[in-house]
């Protein structure tokens, strides 16, 4: 092995595979910094290469190393003796059993040989009004027993489970943090995780204690080792990419930046997910970051960017209309304003209207009532307050604002009145989550009813209480025939799924505008303090998506009062007539006639239910 100086070329950083040998570029305000080369197979050090002062451009060391084997090598940086793993790795050798405690000689780095066979491999690139996602942790997905797969809590275990996903109406998965990280501190090192990955959020003092979820600075060019089934991780996370796509699915990436990581290591991470690993789009997190800067870069402009907020005049010019609209919100106002009018909260509805149609202009939006962080959907309905005592930190960590009702008792019980409710409730919350105008997300085993147990910050826990267990599925039947009867209806009347904010105006003159709101009389909704029910209208007629041709009148029927209440379903033009589609109360009772007048007709809609009416021919 030889080293040999060919020209200061630091760009891009990391260590590539160039010309006969290894470039290796390093970032460091040390003199005595250097390369560490071992023995893949052994771990054994071969030899210790130090950068000298001629090979440095500012704070970038750069050398080129040959006679290298890269598929029996391994290595690290130095700086004096402290060993420091490539922040720029592609792929880290030697890999350690999840959640065990592991230093920086660990960390061995290696290059990536050989070539991946995409074959015929497409982007979906999905519109917003087609996509359905769904958020998952990669381990937490499939690890426990009840998963039948073969590869438990890894990229395969996904990918066994894809036709799951198909079933379920899925369109598009987010992946938690799936790059590289250390799920504990490295020895020797000290760090602060945040208890939520939300802006603005706290710290806490970071213990020995388990990183489940992976918010933290990451190594961002290697897809995390202890999530692969195989050894060579970057080969099964394109597999897994390679197989949604096939299957005309999309796969969007959290990447969890903080402030450290500057705007264009950032822009250059992205690329090299999209043009290396054919990833669909990215969910940006960790506060104030360039959002609006990555979602104008060129090469991501067909790559779906979520961040809490965009200012669109700096991603499009003036007059222009993207051919595909990338960008989309992905912020908590809908998951806050629907929990609470979910429970009862007065003041609500007029919100509630608002974020079941709003689509920004030129941009998608992500609406979702449960996520990774806070309560599952069965525990929002199950829990008034959070149990995190396993987390160790006496029940301080996670939030307090939780905008949940427990219907009566707090946690499991055996009162069948409770459960009952408590069944409706999440079918009410499926029902404002999917008919909805925006892009739905469901957390990953709210379909079927997973539990936590009432803890609502488990980014410690890799257990069962953060495993899905896939034995719910049975359990909780009703839950999953709701949700999959939900989605059914949602793909078959695209006026449920617009690509554009619905305007409540007959702009095409057929005597109905494309949305209306109705109270106890037609046409006359009551949204102030304390309304708590209404009737949304919605016109087929102004909904056209190039598959579906649909000209159905549809009427939701909301009532989150604890008391029942009369609402008016306009006239339909002649020779057609309202039919009860689905309702969240048990008895037929929601859809009764109360009362008839030339102009309307009055239902009676049951306590704290949805009721859903189409128009069909007399």
């Amino acid at each position: 092995m030889t080293e040999k100086i060919l020209q200061n070329d630091p760009y891009p950083l990391g260590a590539h595979i160039e010309g006969g040998g290894v470039r290796f570029s390093f970032v460091s305000r040390t003199a005595s910094c250097g390369i560490l080369l071992y023995d893949r197979k052994t771990g054994r050090l071969q030899k210790k290469i130090p950068f000298t002062e001629e090979e440095r451009t500012g704070h970038v060391y750069c050398k080129r190393v040959t006679d290298i084997e890269p598929d029996a090598a391994s290595y690290l940086f130095f700086e004096q003796d402290r060993l420091i793993p490539d922040e720029r790795a592609r792929v880290f050798h030697g890999r350690m059993p999840y959640g065990k405690a592991r230093g920086a000689e660990d960390m061995k780095a290696g290059f990536v040989t050989g070539e991946f066979e995409w074959g015929e491999d497409r982007f979906p690139r999905l519109p917003y009004n087609k996509v359905l996602v769904y958020c998952m942790h990669v381990r937490g997905f499939t690890k426990h027993v009840s998963s039948n797969v073969k590869h438990r809590g890894t990229f395969d275990g996904i990918r066994e489970k894809i036709p799951y996903l198909k079933e379920i109406g899925i369109t598009t998965i987010e992946l938690q943090p799936a790059y590289e990280f250390a799920e504990l501190p490295l020895t020797g090192e000290e760090e602060k995780l945040p208890y939520m990955a939300e802006p603005g959020v706290p710290e806490h003092s970071a213990r020995q204690m388990l990183n489940y979820w992976g918010y933290k600075k990451g190594y961002y060019y290697a897809p995390k080792a202890a999530y692969a089934a195989s050894a060579d991780p970057v080969a099964e996370f394109k597999e897994l990419v390679r197989e949604l796509h096939k299957n005309g699915m999309e796969l969007v990436m959290q990447f969890y930046f903080p402030e450290e990581i500057k705007w264009n290591e950032m822009a250059e991470i992205l690329r090299f997910w999209v043009l290396e690993y054919r990833v669909d789009g990215f969910h940006l997190m960790g506060g104030e970051l360039p959002a609006d800067i990555l979602a104008a870069d060129e090469v991501l402009a067909d790559t779906k960017i979520w961040y809490y907020r965009f200012r669109m005049e700096e991603i499009y010019r003036k007059d222009e209309q993207p051919r595909y609209p990338h960008v989309a919100e992905y912020n908590d106002a809908w998951y806050y304003d629907m929990r609470k009018f979910l429970k009862g909260d007065s003041g609500m509805l007029g919100s509630v209207l608002y974020h079941m149609r709003h689509i920004p202009e030129k941009a998608g939006c992500i609406h979702y009532i449960t996520n990774y962080y806070g309560f599952t959907l069965a525990d929002l309905v199950s829990y008034d307050h959070k149990h995190n005592e396993p987390n160790g930190e006496d029940n301080r960590d996670g939030s307090d604002y939780n905008c949940s009702w427990n219907c009566g008792e707090e946690g499991q019980t055996r009162r069948q009145g409770v459960r009952q409710l408590r069944l409706k409730q999440i079918k009410n919350a499926l029902c404002l989550l999917l008919l909805s105008q925006s892009t739905p997300l469901i957390f990953m085993g709210d379909e079927f009813g997973n539990s936590q147990k009432g803890n609502n910050n488990p980014y410690c826990q890799d257990n069962v209480v953060t495993w899905l267990n896939w034995g719910d599925m049975k359990k909780n039947s009703q839950i999953l025939d709701f949700w999959k009867l939900l989605v059914a209806f949602r793909k078959s009347h695209p006026i449920l799924r617009p690509s554009r904010e619905l305007r409540l105006t007959d702009y095409i003159a057929c005597g109905y505008p494309d949305l209306s709101y109705h109270g106890q009389n037609a046409w006359c909704p009551r949204t102030e303090d304390p309304f708590r029910y209404v009737g949304i209208m919605l016109c087929g007629k102004y909904a056209r998506d190039g598959e579906v041709q649909d000209e159905t009148f549809l009427y939701i029927a909301v009532n989150m009062h604890w008391e029942g209440r009369g609402i008016a379903l306009p006239r339909l033009p002649k020779g057609m007539r309202w039919e009860s589609a689905f309702t969240t109360e048990k008895e037929e009772k929601s859809g009764r006639r109360v009362s008839e007048k030339e102009d309307e007709l009055l239902r009676f809609a049951a306590p704290r239910s949805v009721t859903v009416y189409v128009s069909s021919a007399k």
